[in-house]
C-alpha cells in the first residue's frame, strides 16, 4: 500500500463522525496548515434532482463576514450606468466592446453584472459564461438597473450558489484566517439562504448532508441541529 503524504498523516479529528458546527469549524481551521491562507468551503447535499426545472436551486447570499477574496467585477452597461459601475469599484466596464472581448476569450473577472437594456448583447455570451456559472441572471441580482449596489454587494461578500448535476452545492464561505465565529456566521447565512431557496418540487429530506473543508484539508460533517436556522 502506498504511504500517505505527510500532510495527510498530520490531519487531526474524526472525519467519519458528525460534529456540532463550532467543533467542525475548529477542526477545519486546525487542519488548514498550508503556507497560504486556505479557502474554507461548504458542500451541501440536497435532496433534489436538478434535471427537473422545479427542483433547481439557485440564488445569492450576502455572507456577513465576507469571503476574504478580492472579487473582480465586470459590468456590461453604457453611458450613465457605466459611470455608476466604475464609481462603485468595478474593474472592467463596457458595452459592445466588452462583449466582443469576452467572446474573444477574455475572462479576467469573477462576477459579471449587466443592465436590463444590455441583455440582447449579453445573450451572445451564454455559451461562454453559462458553463462557468457567470451568466448574468435577474434571479440572483446580476441583471439589474442598480449596478452600483450590485457591484458593492459582489465586493462586500455576496456570492452566488447553484446546484451541480449531482444535487450538491459547493461554495467558499471564508478563509482559514477568519475567526471561528466569523466562519460559523457565514455557514448559518448560507444554510438559511438554501432553506429559503427550497424549490417547490423538492420532496422528502431537503438538506441531506453538510460538510466543511479547507483547500488542502479533510472534510468534516456538520450536525444540522447545531446550526440553528
Amino acid at each position: 500500500m502506498a504511504k500517505q503524504p505527510k500532510r495527510i498523516q498530520a490531519w487531526t479529528g474524526d472525519t467519519t463522525a458528525t460534529h456540532a458546527l463550532a467543533d467542525a469549524v475548529k477542526l477545519v481551521k486546525a487542519n488548514a496548515k498550508a503556507k497560504f491562507d486556505e479557502s474554507i468551503e461548504i458542500a451541501v447535499n440536497l435532496g433534489v434532482d436538478p434535471r427537473h426545472a422545479d427542483q433547481q436551486v439557485r440564488g445569492v447570499v450576502a455572507l456577513p463576514s465576507g469571503t476574504g477574496r478580492d472579487v473582480r467585477v465586470a459590468v456590461i452597461a453604457k453611458d450613465a450606468k457605466a459611470a455608476e459601475a466604475t464609481a462603485a469599484g468595478a474593474e472592467i466596464v463596457g458595452a459592445e466592446d466588452l462583449v466582443e472581448r469576452i467572446q474573444g476569450g477574455f475572462m479576467d473577472f469573477d462576477r459579471v453584472i449587466a443592465t436590463p437594456d444590455m441583455m440582447a448583447l449579453v445573450g451572445r455570451l451564454g455559451k461562454v459564461l453559462g458553463p462557468r456559472g457567470l451568466m448574468p441572471n435577474p434571479r440572483v441580482g446580476t441583471v439589474t438597473p442598480n449596478v452600483a449596489q450590485a457591484v458593492k454587494d459582489a465586493k462586500g461578500g455576496s456570492i452566488e450558489f447553484r446546484t451541480e448535476k449531482t444535487g450538491i452545492i459547493h461554495a467558499g464561505i471564508g478563509k482559514a484566517s477568519f475567526s471561528e465565529e466569523a466562519l460559523a456566521i457565514n455557514v448559518k447565512a448560507m444554510i438559511d439562504a438554501l432553506n429559503k431557496a427550497k424549490p417547490s418540487g423538492a420532496k422528502g429530506t431537503y438538506i441531506k448532508k453538510i460538510s466543511l473543508s479547507s483547500t488542502m484539508g479533510p472534510g468534516f460533517r456538520v450536525d444540522q441541529g447545531s446550526i440553528g436556522v
